[in-house]
């Protein structure tokens, strides 16, 4: 049997990471890790993952920051024998303040959605032929957030890292709109224990997010 290809951004921390040890202590699968830093300690302990029978992971370079790196990381993993991809999750993103809409600078509104969306849009344009060379039903999954939901204002202060998940949810609606041999979506994991998840958490003088 064909082994299941998978590509994850963000992969050596948080959700990402979480992703990663699940999906490569199945058996049969190829998890392509996308990290920032391949050298980084965290980087480096993917390869140490409980693999399931005939898994395996592959560590490559990507900067969401950078459009271009999304194409990089795709020729470098077919570089290394990948020439189909069955799913592939973006979920490399950032949080770095929580300001009120009266107080947040265009600037940072600005660097969350080249991040969290941009990053989003090119990672499918660069992995989109490798899905279509999938033999079952291609998955592209963005991490989206409940911080981008309309219907609902959470009562915290969140002008920039929410605006850029409510844009986001709009490309995976799109992107399933246009492509119908493809099921892309949007995944909203809920308040997780990561790094970001507890951050915001103590910002708002919670104790911590819940578990991964």
């Amino acid at each position: 049997m064909a082994p299941i290809v998978v590509f994850i951004t963000g992969a050596n921390r948080g959700l990402g990471q979480g992703l990663v040890k699940g999906f490569i202590a199945k058996p049969d699968h190829i998890v392509i890790a996308a990290v920032r830093d391949p050298a980084h300690s965290t980087a480096q302990a993917l390869a140490e993952l409980p693999a399931g029978e005939g898994s395996r992971i592959i560590v490559v370079k990507y900067d969401a920051s950078i459009e271009q790196s999304a194409f990089d990381a795709v020729k470098e993993a077919s570089d290394q024998g990948i020439g189909h991809l069955d799913i592939v999750v973006a979920n490399a993103g950032i949080a770095k303040l929580y300001p009120l809409v009266k107080d947040v600078k265009r600037a940072d509104i600005i660097e969350h959605i080249d991040v969290n969306v941009l990053s989003a849009v090119s990672f499918y344009q660069a992995t989109r032929d490798l899905l279509q060379k999938s033999t079952g039903k291609p998955i592209y999954a963005i991490m989206g957030s409940g911080a981008g939901g309309l219907a609902r204002q959470p009562p915290v202060p969140n002008a920039a890292y929410g605006a850029s998940k409510s844009i986001v949810n709009w490309y995976g609606v799109r992107i399933n709109a246009e492509d119908e041999w493809l099921n892309a979506f949007v995944l909203d994991p809920g308040w997780v224990q990561t790094d970001m998840g507890n951050a915001a958490a103590q910002l708002w003088g919670g104790g911590g997010a819940g578990y991964l």
